[in-house]
């Protein structure tokens, strides 16, 4: 090995930043969904596996400030419910990541979310009718095979978790403690996969000042906003991300 073992393309931290900043915020709750837009912008300079390897120091940092700061506002019962499925996912994409293309992957989740999106405005769900288990468990396991293959793990999950109708904090809260289990069980099949070498470690170092910057405004705004807004703040994060992974999915791209 020669040289310092970093990335120094200017036009890769041009987009990575951002990424990482929106990436913060999205984990405070606020936005949530930005964030899977993330590895598609990192994608812009690095291959995908690449960007999502350099973005796992990062997330490890991001999720421990995000219990920190909610170590409160947790739904245990719900949180006990998703983990073992969001884990079932894990396996199962770390079973397919090198026999799947990644953007047909980032089109799937953009369509779904899309979808889930269209279904809400059309189709509003009463109070009294959150959605069943089973589908729970399907859009829990698929954000966790999402989230493996593209730190595209929200908005699953989100289509499951937003009827339920929680308060900010308590929504908030209980998505980072499970984003953290989630993005903690992806070190070893990572590893496995040849994705954590050095030159991506050290360019994930390089990035690392900025996470709690964005995770900082995000719990800011996040205590103050109220629950209307806030949502619809969610809804919007999740239109903006189905829009942009269905666009890098396009075969002419």
């Amino acid at each position: 090995m020669t040289g310092f073992p970093l990335i120094t393309d200017p036009f890769f931290y041009a987009v990575a930043i951002p990424a990482v900043l929106l990436l913060g915020v999205s984990k405070s709750g606020f936005g949530a969904g930005f964030g899977s837009l993330a590895v598609p912008m990192m994608a812009l300079a690095v291959p995908v596996p690449q960007a999502a390897a350099i973005l796992m120091p990062v997330l490890l940092v991001m999720d421990l400030l995000g219990m920190a700061a909610f170590r409160n506002d947790v739904d245990k019962p719900l949180l006990k419910f998703l983990l073992p499925w969001g884990l079932a996912g894990i396996v199962i994409g770390c079973l397919l990541f090198r026999l799947l293309d990644h953007r047909l992957v980032a089109g799937i989740v953009g369509l779904f979310t899309l979808l889930f999106l269209a279904q809400r405005l059309m189709f509003p769900p009463r109070a009294d009718s959150p959605p069943p288990r089973w589908l729970g468990a399907l859009l829990t396991a698929t954000s966790g095979f999402t989230s493996f293959i593209a730190h595209a793990g929200g908005p699953p999950i989100n289509a499951y978790v937003i009827p339920l109708k929680l308060k900010p904090l308590l929504f908030t809260g209980t998505m980072a403690f499970f984003f953290f289990f989630i993005n903690l069980s992806k070190w070893i099949p990572y590893a496995w996969l040849g994705l954590l070498d050095w030159r991506n470690m050290t360019t994930s170092l390089a990035l690392l000042p900025f996470a709690p910057i964005g995770v900082r405004v995000g719990v800011r705004i996040a205590h103050k906003i109220n629950q209307t807004l806030f949502y619809r703040f969610v809804y919007g994060g999740m239109f903006l991300t189905g829009v942009k992974l269905l666009w890098d999915s396009w075969p002419l791209t």
